[in-house]
């Protein structure tokens, strides 16, 4: 029995004409962003709960760490490791209704860490499977999203809507630490009488944190009620006249569909090797700012912020680039590599930048190649694999793409003790450049948006 009526047992939506297929995507944009800046208020409040009121002291510092690393573990390594099984259901099942379960069950989970955090002090395990359980509706909630969108878009606007979707990422990474940090603030600030309208409502909380986890259950909310008002098709599944695969079928599918098709598996290799390369700047910017620029300790926080938030107006910039221009419309995989060796050069800057603002200005130009790069790959992406194959392809893409992320911030930790975090970043930098360079020869990706050819069956 499962949760949700299968794809095929649904009745066809009418018919829909693209200008109308652009509306529906707009109103569904306009519900994700909501749903990420939520998330990026609750993510950076639990930050803020652990630093701040569960582990303030000097003492506490190891508590701290593993409290911090293991929330964040939970997340993503739920959000990998529950890519392929969502994928697959996002093929099986009906994606508006999984989207509206999803943004249900979150909501729920949400307003139980508002009762976590106001009712007592919550455990760490307890908070770690909280994050899990955060991670495996995002991952859920996104392997339908991502294959829904491509079903409403045309292809020549495709990346136009990508763009549009990274620049969701980065907004909310420019907006929510500072409305976190406003939130975090306010029972306080009511306490002293500086808000008196609310004040009754907030003096009694010790923090802000119940509240931005409150708001982000909102957004769930409001976005679940915002696609149950919408409509798009369903792309019918084709099994060959093979009967309907098994669960674990489904799950096995998308690797073998990206093994036969060369091209494909050369771009995400490619992409692979770059989060192997960049994902550890989460451990050398600081290491950076503290030890290489000579940033005193107690300015160190001030120094990261403006790195960080560098980097996600550079993000901003180069997603309202695309989303305005709409990218490349032939040649894709130029908009992939270009902006990949532009990315790594910035890269191998910042480590020898010498000044917090030149540095900064190397992680906003990094910052800008990012979006530009990913949307023209997820293009290509949502072009070459037919949309009823998108979630079980997308999920195992997404698996190996994002496999390297942990392990570049293990060896970037390794690296920086026995090594200044500027040389990590200058030869991480040029690696980058280069692997993105030698793929500018590289046969198969010059033929990646070729028409694929006709595979054998696909079995398990």
């Amino acid at each position: 029995m499962t949760l949700l009526p299968p794809a095929d047992s649904l009745p066809d939506p009418p018919a829909l004409s693209d200008a109308a297929r652009w509306r529906t995507f707009l109103w569904l944009w306009g519900s994700q962003a909501l749903s990420v800046l939520g998330g990026g208020l609750s993510a950076f409040a639990m930050n803020i709960y652990l630093t701040q009121s569960r582990f303030p002291l000097e003492a506490q510092k190891p508590e701290l760490a593993a409290a911090l690393a293991l929330t964040g573990l939970g997340w993503g390594a739920a959000a990998i490791l529950g890519a392929p099984l969502a994928g697959a259901l996002a093929d099986r099942w009906n994606r508006r209704r999984m989207m509206i379960t999803c943004d249900l069950l979150g909501a729920l989970l949400l307003a139980l860490g508002v009762l976590m955090v106001t009712l007592g002090t919550p455990p760490v395990w307890l908070l770690t499977l909280f994050t899990v359980g955060l991670g495996l509706v995002g991952t859920f909630h996104g392997s339908a999203f991502d294959t829904s969108y491509s079903s409403l878009v045309t292809r020549d606007r495709l990346p136009r809507a990508n763009g549009m979707m990274q620049t969701l990422w980065s907004l909310s990474g420019l907006l929510s630490p500072a409305l976190a940090a406003l939130l975090i603030g306010l029972p306080a600030l009511a306490r002293q009488g500086e808000v008196p309208l609310v004040a009754g409502a907030l003096a009694g909380l010790p923090d802000g944190v119940a509240l931005a986890l409150g708001i982000d259950a909102g957004s769930f909310l409001l976005a679940a009620l915002v696609v149950s008002r919408l409509h798009w098709p369903q792309p019918p599944r084709r099994d060959g006249g093979r009967g309907r695969p098994s669960l674990a079928q489904d799950m096995r599918f998308g690797w073998t569909f990206i093994g036969r098709r060369p091209a494909l598996l050369h771009l995400l290799l490619t992409f692979a090797g770059v989060n192997l390369l960049t994902s550890g700047v989460g451990v050398l910017h600081p290491l950076l700012l503290r030890f290489t620029l000579g940033v005193p300790a107690d300015g160190t926080g001030a120094a990261l912020a403006t790195v960080w938030t560098a980097l996600s107006a550079g993000g901003l910039l180069g997603g309202l680039l695309v989303s305005v221009t709409g990218g490349l419309k032939r040649r894709r995989v130029l908009g992939v590599l270009v902006p990949m060796i532009a990315a790594g050069t910035a890269h191998a800057l910042s480590g020898v930048a010498g000044s917090l603002p030149l540095t900064a200005a190397c992680v906003l130009a990094f910052g800008v190649m990012t979006p530009i790069m990913n949307a023209h790959s997820q293009s290509i992406w949502q072009a070459q694999v037919a949309p009823e194959l998108q979630g079980r392809v997308f999920s195992v893409r997404r698996l190996i793409a994002q496999f390297t992320a942990p392990l570049s911030t293990a060896l970037a930790g390794l690296l920086a003790a026995h090594g200044g975090a500027g040389s990590i970043l200058l030869w991480s930098g040029v690696l980058m450049a280069v692997l993105a360079s030698a793929q500018l020869l590289n046969p198969h990706l010059r033929r990646v948006e070729d028409p694929l050819p006709e595979a054998p069956p696909l079995t398990a």
